[in-house]
């Protein structure tokens, strides 16, 4: 048993490697196709060491039986993310093409939706996974609001750093960490993010356009994320009510 467990973590380890060689791959065929300079390749590949290093962690700790199928999905979307952020701190020297920015951000975002059909149509669904297909989306939407706060001004980058904050908070009030139940109009806000925030890097929309589009995004993520941090604070004080009236019960007992 213990050979088999050993075998299974090193394919597991194999997939995350194999993952890594085909980010620089892309890296590679992105500064074949445009002239990458030097800010494009080393966040590129910072990039693709941090995925690597972060997602063999979490799996040395979950210790899948297999990687999956969907985390398969996942992975290859985290690879079309590391190439949209190459292309967005290489913007900060040369436009990117915008077929090619818009090409593989829309796919990365037509992929979120596939990995978690993938996963529950085979069985495979996992916390881990569900944390990972996450993590990807939540930073495609920083590096995408990264990019169009170079245009817009820094109030976009509100957008992709709220979740961050959120997480951050979550630390000193632990309140925050309380599961929330399931809600249509959240995931209908988070997929809206990347949508809008595309748009508004696309460059096909006037300026006037694309700060509506920049602010209807900003606007409806503050109303999702401020609805549910109400709904955690009232959960959490009727937590503690009912808390004290257990120990006033005991107490009294």
């Amino acid at each position: 048993m213990a050979l088999n467990n050993t075998y299974d973590a090193r394919l597991v380890q194999q997939e995350t490697a194999v993952g890594a060689g085909v980010q620089v791959l892309v890296l590679a065929l992105l500064g074949t196709a445009i002239g990458m300079g030097p800010a494009g390749w080393l966040t590129g590949l910072a990039f693709a060491i941090a995925t690597w290093a972060v997602l063999s962690r979490a799996l040395h700790r979950s210790r899948p039986r297999s990687f999956g199928p969907a985390n398969r999905v996942t992975l290859g979307r985290a690879t079309l993310v590391g190439g949209v952020t190459a292309l967005v701190a290489d913007s900060f020297q040369s436009s990117p093409p915008v077929t090619l920015f818009v090409g593989l951000t829309a796919v990365a975002l037509i992929l979120d939706g596939v990995d978690g059909k993938v996963a529950r149509r085979t069985g495979t669904s996992t916390a881990l996974g569900a944390r990972f297909d996450m993590e990807v989306d939540a930073f495609l939407i920083l590096v995408l609001s990264v990019y169009v706060s170079m245009s817009l001004g820094p109030w976009v980058l509100l957008i992709g750093g709220m979740r961050y904050v959120f997480v951050a908070a979550a630390r000193v009030w632990p309140w925050l960490n309380a599961p929330l139940p399931p809600s249509t109009a959240r995931k209908t806000v988070a997929a809206l993010q990347g949508v809008f925030l595309l748009l508004a890097a696309s460059g096909y929309l006037p300026h006037t356009g694309t700060f509506a589009v920049a602010a209807i995004a900003l606007g409806a993520l503050v109303w999702s994320f401020g609805r549910d941090v109400a709904w955690l604070w009232r959960m959490s004080r009727v937590g503690e009510v009912r808390a004290e009236g257990e120990l006033r019960e005991l107490v009294a007992s």
